[in-house]
């Protein structure tokens, strides 16, 4: 029996039932609960409370009795009766993913780099400092994971037990998106019959079969022979590069691929293997050193050797590596799972490398473009375009060593309300007010489920900034504000991953409405847009194998921020057009250093109480 396979004896948790016929990774599919559909009055009262930091009292009495005016209208509740009868139709697994999948991505029309795209950088091989040798190794690595996920026999994720939606699974390998109007669409090759990976070198793209013609995979040694095959047939002169077209607005780039199809047909089957192949490998020619460097280069590169409709490993002429996901069909939690296989694999000797056969091996097949005029104006178009998106840009990285996880559990805090909080100090140390704050929480608990919510800005974390920066405040009533403002975050927290925040269920609120009625005031009330605006968009995926991810901003004047909590450190990945993102970068190295002396006088405080009453 293989390692992953559950026996059919199996006892599921509480409430699941096994289905045998499904495979072990999506045995408990079918027994997820579906989204659950929040209460308006749940909505409305979390919605209140949400806005009352961002807002002056005459400005909340206003969104106040837009609320309260809403909740007593009749449309109120033919809104939530309609949306509860979607919620309630057969088949419908979730009321939510279609309409979210089109307005978050498929429908979203800016490019994929730097507004949807976010990546990961690879923690350093030292004993593959080679590129084509680092490749190959990442390659053979990757190989055991697709196994797993193809044939589904990879154990379902759980959290407390619980098991987690398994359906993003099928887009991790031999899948694309495709850029059409009005929206874009995905695709799922048959991995049997494409049974290859593409490299980009140079802007040109290869074809390499992962297995011999007697079926048998390619070794590691193997691979790192066709990789060093690729880098001398590049050479050193680019070619005009196609791949930049994937860096544009979905809508020109439906265009421009329309007119590559149309000036050849060499070209359809270039673009066929490309997005049919197992995943793009793009060996840049590049040695990426800082963290900033390495960052930016996995995040956008120079936008030539990429394409950006697939996930990609990145691998440098340095040896150092990334990952770059598309995030259409999928969020970050199984794209970080196969990383760390990958990565975990062979930084603990356990991948198997596999075998030279003997076998003479054919020779990478490169993958060629028929370009005419037009197709070439196109890609000037396009790659200008891209440089001006990009330079708009900034990336600073805080990797702030003073403490992590080990010293915030210590003083009995959650690591990631202790670092939401640092954001809320840095902010208001930075713009004298608290930021509007995304914090994503997953809901793949329930079928098909993706993200909502967290809204992390509080009145709780205004209080406790406010005493922060008050002189006179002291450090126990510090301490007290800090404890509140995390107890919140941690209620807000658990509401989102159940589906009860606030975002979604406004968001599916407002598509029931009808193009013949009036939109209900709460949705033209400024603060609305206001508090929704994220100028601080942020999320948490921490790995010991990974050595800095992110992605870009989410609102012209605001900032992602990407954060990770090690042993000994929390790291943040900071993206804006503003141009001041470094300072953000200081205040956030200052808010951290400060949050964890105050903590520090106050326990010493209270320990000086305690002893002064025995």
């Amino acid at each position: 029996m293989p390692a992953n396979r559950k026996s059919s004896t199996e006892v599921p948790p509480k409430g699941y039932a096994v289905d045998p016929a499904a495979g072990p990774m999506l045995r408990y599919q079918a027994s997820l609960p579906r989204l659950p559909v929040p209460t308006i009055s749940s909505t409305a009262h979390k919605y209140l409370e949400s806005t009352r930091p961002h807002l002056t009292p005459a400005e909340y009495a206003q969104t106040e009795a837009s609320v309260h005016a809403f909740l007593g209208s009749p449309q109120s509740a033919e809104l939530q009766k309609r949306l509860e009868a979607r919620a309630a139709e057969p088949g419908m697994l979730n009321w939510l993913s279609d309409w979210w999948n089109e307005a978050a991505y498929m429908g979203y029309r800016d490019p994929v780099v730097v507004f949807v795209s976010y990546f990961y950088v690879h923690l350093d091989d030292r004993l593959r400092t080679k590129p084509a040798q680092r490749a190959a190794s990442l390659i053979k690595a990757m190989l055991p994971f697709r196994r797993l996920t193809e044939s589904r026999e990879l154990e379902p994720e759980k959290v407390r037990g619980a098991p987690l939606c398994m359906d993003s699974y099928k887009w991790l390998f031999h899948s694309s998106r495709y850029p059409t109007k009005p929206s874009d669409t995905a695709h799922k090759f048959d991995p049997a019959t494409h049974n290859h990976v593409v490299f980009v070198r140079k802007n040109k793209f290869y074809s390499v079969s992962l297995v011999h013609s007697s079926g048998q995979e390619l070794s590691a040694a193997e691979l790192e022979i066709q990789i060093e095959r690729i880098i001398a047939q590049a050479g050193d002169t680019p070619a005009t590069p196609v791949g930049v077209l994937t860096s544009d607005n979905r809508d020109n780039w439906t265009d421009n691929r329309a007119a590559l199809l149309a000036s050849s047909p060499a070209n359809a089957a270039s673009l066929e293997a490309i997005e049919s192949a197992m995943i793009v490998v793009c060996l840049d020619d590049t040695k990426p050193i800082t963290r900033e460097e390495i960052s930016n280069a996995c995040w956008v590169g120079d936008g030539r050797n990429r394409f950006y409709d697939k996930h990609q490993l990145i691998v440098f002429d340095n040896g150092r590596s990334g990952f770059l996901g598309e995030h259409s069909c999928m969020d970050g939690t199984p794209t970080l799972r196969m990383n760390e296989f990958m990565l975990a694999t062979l930084a603990l000797g356990k991948a198997d490398l596999g075998t030279s056969t003997g076998e003479e091996l054919p020779s990478p097949t490169e993958l060629p473009f028929a370009l005419n005029a037009t197709t070439r104006d196109l890609i000037t178009g396009a790659a200008a375009r891209f440089d001006a998106l990009v330079a708009a840009h900034e990336l600073h990285v805080l990797h702030y060593e003073g403490y992590g996880k080990d010293a915030v559990k210590r003083f009995g805090a959650s690591p990631d309300a202790w670092a939401q909080l640092v954001k809320q100090l840095a902010f208001h140390k930075m713009f004298g007010r608290p930021g509007v704050t995304y914090e994503s929480a997953q809901t793949r608990k329930y079928q098909l489920g993706r993200t909502e919510v967290i809204r992390s800005a509080s009145s709780e974390t205004k209080a406790w900034a406010e005493a922060m920066l008050d002189p006179k405040a002291t450090d126990t009533r510090r301490a007290a504000l800090f404890r509140a403002a995390v107890t919140r975050h941690l209620q807000y927290a658990a509401w989102a991953a159940d589906g009860q925040g606030v975002d979604r269920h406004l968001f599916g609120l407002k598509k029931m409405i009808r193009a013949d009625e009036p939109v209900p005031a709460i949705y033209l009330d400024r603060a609305f847009a206001r508090t929704s605006h994220w100028e601080l968009s942020t999320s948490q995926l921490s790995s010991p194998y990974l050595d800095g991810w992110g992605y870009g901003e989410v609102v012209p004047d605001g900032y992602g921020l990407a954060y990770a909590i090690g042993e000994r450190y929390i790291r943040w990945t900071i993206t804006s057009t503003r141009g001041d993102a470094g300072a953000l970068r200081h205040y956030l190295a200052e808010a951290a250093t400060e949050v964890r002396e105050m903590m520090e006088r106050a326990a010493k405080e209270a320990e000086g109480e305690k002893k002064a009453k025995l």
